[in-house]
């Protein structure tokens, strides 16, 4: 499990991943990390969901121990891990 590669989008711009965001009881948005299994999954989800800023983004490698990491500095409130790209299926873990 450490040694597992886990691929993540973001933006060369501002330097910010790619997140999902869902709306919680309490009104405010709850903030996912998007991961992907593989590269070639970010890569299609780029071309499938954002061709026109595919020069925007870049594909990232992240550990099991850089992504604990990212959730608590960027204080998200967990993962999406993408299943689909195309489709997208995401499973969401707190």
């Amino acid at each position: 499990m450490l040694l597992q590669i886990n691929y993540l989008i973001r933006s060369k711009k501002d330097g910010k991943y790619l997140v999902a965001r869902l709306p919680q009881k309490n009104g405010i948005e709850a903030s996912y990390l998007l991961v992907f299994q593989h590269d070639y999954d970010a890569l299609s989800y780029i071309n499938t969901h954002s061709q026109g800023y595919s020069d925007r983004l870049t594909v990232e490698t992240a550990s099991p121990i850089q992504l604990k990491s990212m959730l608590e500095r960027w204080n998200y409130d967990g993962f999406g891990i993408v299943k689909d790209p195309l489709v997208p299926r995401i499973e969401f873990v707190a």
